[in-house]
């Protein structure tokens, strides 16, 4: 009996003592939990403006939005201290992936010259004012060498040539149209332009007319860049099956009284423009002590025409001709500056310090990231026995110069332009084909600027030795266009891959 009460007196204290242990260890393990909370609260608060936010994105993606969470890109938080709400992130900058409106015209600037009765400069949106070289790349290539030297070379006889039948282009005025004027030889026709170190690529007019789309291609200067004008009109009509598809948008017909054409190429919705400006700088008249008028011409302002010009993709400057003549090469109360008029001023500095003025416009209203400009050199005239007011000639030349000193010359005109192109920040394609018209002395029109055909007695006293026959040598100008444009862009190809 008394074993019995032993026994179950230790089966009961062993249960309290387990009891009392379980008691312990579960308020043990609530002290825990309710210590840790506490501890791990002020960590949670660094979360608590990220957690909302998780809620809120998930619930608003579509199904397919939600498949790109299940894919295996990790997806990484930042677990930085708590902060404002981001702003909105700013729109892309231009040149972006992004869409955006670009703007009609480039941005431009108040050049530092007098310019301002012409150049009509525009505000960014920000009101801060923007470099105009800023974008990315140029549609047309990257401006850089093209690795060889193309306006040192030769003539070379290809039967290939003209590019274009003579008679067959309506756009060539009377000046210009040797073959129907009645020039009977034909041998000046069959020559191509070679470089000494590669071959120009070989014209496509299809394919020029490609580049062009969309844009506008506009030559600036005197009758010079009116010779290449007509010859690059005549050159892209060759690309079109329907000639009717391109037109002057004025209706006006090309004569040299006229200074502003516009040619429309409606299947390519580009057009090529002539702008009149015979120095590139401000014609104007004084009124002199006796009443009369004199024409002068503002050196540091740049022309009027100036306004047409900012809204080209592809520019074509020149000016030259005009310096050589009459008021303009004796210098006699012609040129000002300021509302300065110099009694007597040096032409060839009048000249440089107008191109000065030119390059100062140029460097401030052109965007070299969506505009390309070509600026032609001086072209060779071929006068013998005199000039062109004092009885030159050149007719009957019939075969280029092949040696010579002449095929060396390189007047002061072309060494200033070297000098101000050299100092200019937009970068700007010298097309230098001095060198190259050296050689031409039998592609001017010489008698044959006017029409001698149908008994018509035509004088041989004043004739053209400085403009050219089209078709003729301003084709080669506009092949070498063509080719800058081709070579840019596959060299600039070729560094991006």
């Amino acid at each position: 009996m008394a074993v019995a009460t032993t026994t179950s007196n230790s089966t009961t204290q062993k249960n309290r003592y387990t009891f009392t242990a379980l008691l312990f260890i579960t308020l043990f393990l609530f002290a825990i939990f309710v210590f840790s909370k506490r501890a791990l609260e002020p960590s949670l608060l660094l979360y608590k403006d990220l957690l909302p936010k998780i809620p809120s994105f998930s619930s608003s993606l579509t199904h397919s939005n939600l498949s790109l969470l299940n894919s295996t890109t990790p997806l990484k938080v930042a677990v930085d201290p708590p902060s404002p709400p981001l702003p909105c992130p700013p729109p892309p900058p231009s040149g972006t992936d992004s869409p955006s409106p670009e703007p009609e015209e480039p941005p431009t600037h108040q050049p530092i010259s007098s310019n301002s009765e012409t150049d009509e400069p525009t505000e960014s949106n920000d009101g801060t004012e923007q470099d105009p070289g800023s974008g990315n790349g140029n549609p047309f290539g990257e401006m850089g060498e093209i690795g060889c030297d193309l306006y040192a070379g030769t003539w070379v006889k290809d039967e290939h040539y003209p590019l274009y039948e003579p008679r067959s282009c309506p756009y060539v005025d009377e000046a210009f149209d040797c073959q129907s004027n009645g020039r009977s030889d034909s041998e000046y026709l069959k020559w191509r332009w070679k470089p000494q170190g590669c071959d120009l690529p070989r014209f496509n007019a299809t394919d020029f007319l490609v580049r062009l789309r969309g844009k506008k291609l506009m030559l600036v200067g005197d009758s010079m860049n009116r010779n290449q004008f007509e010859s690059i009109l005549c050159l892209l009509r060759e690309g079109l099956h329907n000639k009717s598809r391109m037109r002057e948008i004025h209706g006006h017909k090309i004569t040299k009284g006229r200074g502003y054409f516009v040619f429309k190429f409606e299947d390519y919705d580009c057009t090529v423009e002539f702008v009149r400006s015979h120095f590139l700088v401000k014609e104007g008249v004084r009124i002199n002590a006796q009443g009369s008028s004199n024409p002068t011409l503002s050196i540091d302002q740049i022309d009027k025409t100036a306004k047409r010009w900012k809204r080209a993709d592809i520019l074509v400057f020149n000016t030259g001709h005009w310096w050589a003549h009459g008021k303009t090469a004796r210098g006699k109360s012609y040129y000002k500056e300021g509302d300065y008029l110099y009694p007597k001023f040096d032409a060839s500095e009048a000249y440089r310090r107008a191109l000065r003025t030119w390059a100062n416009w140029i460097d401030h209203n052109i965007n070299p990231s969506k505009q390309l400009v070509f600026y032609r050199g001086y072209s060779s005239a071929h006068f013998r026995g005199g000039d062109w007011d004092s009885g030159g000639s050149c007719n009957g030349e019939k075969e280029p110069v092949l040696s010579g000193a002449i095929l060396d010359n390189y007047p002061l005109k072309m060494k200033i332009v070297d000098e101000v192109i050299k100092d200019m920040r937009i970068p700007v394609r010298l097309l230098n084909v001095t060198r190259l018209t050296n050689f031409r002395k039998d592609g001017h029109p010489s008698i044959y600027g006017k029409n001698a055909t149908a008994g018509k007695k035509v004088s041989t006293r004043k004739q053209d030795c400085s403009h050219w026959c089209v078709p003729g040598v301003p084709d080669a100008w506009n092949e070498l266009i063509y080719a800058t444009l081709v070579l840019q862009k596959t060299n600039s190809k070729s560094k991006i891959s």
